[in-house]
């Protein structure tokens, strides 16, 4: 299984997990990584519009699409489809649930350590013919149960 809750990488572990991975610590990676520091669930479209209002090094959208697929297939960030299709890229990779807020298709990490200890509890040992159990994913789908302030012209 994952490891719990390992929290969001800083750009010195950042570096040293793509130094592990035998990838180099490019400004453009960087760049990245900082903006799904701040981000924490984002599309490859929504680093990208961030990254353009930053300083720093000029990244396409490809570029980012490019080196988020690479993180998330190296485990360094996860990957979660919204119900639209679209990717999202996920800067925590321990186990950990989620809100999907299906009205607005953005992801919220949650926390609950009793139920993640149960589901860990729960499938020890069990075994599934054919398949080997790496680890489990629980997000919850809701959404707003207030609406959105109008905004005033």
């Amino acid at each position: 299984m994952k490891a719990r809750n390992p929290g969001i990488p800083d750009i010195i572990q950042f570096k040293r997990l793509l130094r592990d991975k035998g990838l180099k610590a490019t400004p453009q990676r960087v760049a990245v990584h900082e903006a799904m520091r701040a981000l924490g669930h984002a599309s490859a479209d929504a680093v990208a519009d961030y990254l353009a209002g930053q300083e720093g090094p000029t990244v396409s959208a490809a570029s980012v699409y490019n080196i988020l697929s690479v993180l998330a297939d190296l485990r360094i960030y996860g990957r979660r489809s919204s119900q639209g299709g679209k990717m999202v890229f996920d800067v925590r990779t321990g186990e950990h649930l989620h809100l999907y807020d299906t009205r607005n298709q953005t992801w919220r990490d949650l926390e609950d350590e009793e139920l993640l200890s149960w589901m860990e509890t729960h499938f020890k040992g069990r075994r599934f013919r054919g398949y080997k159990l790496d680890g489990f994913e629980i997000q919850l789908l809701c959404h707003p149960t207030r609406k959105a302030p109008v905004k005033k012209i």
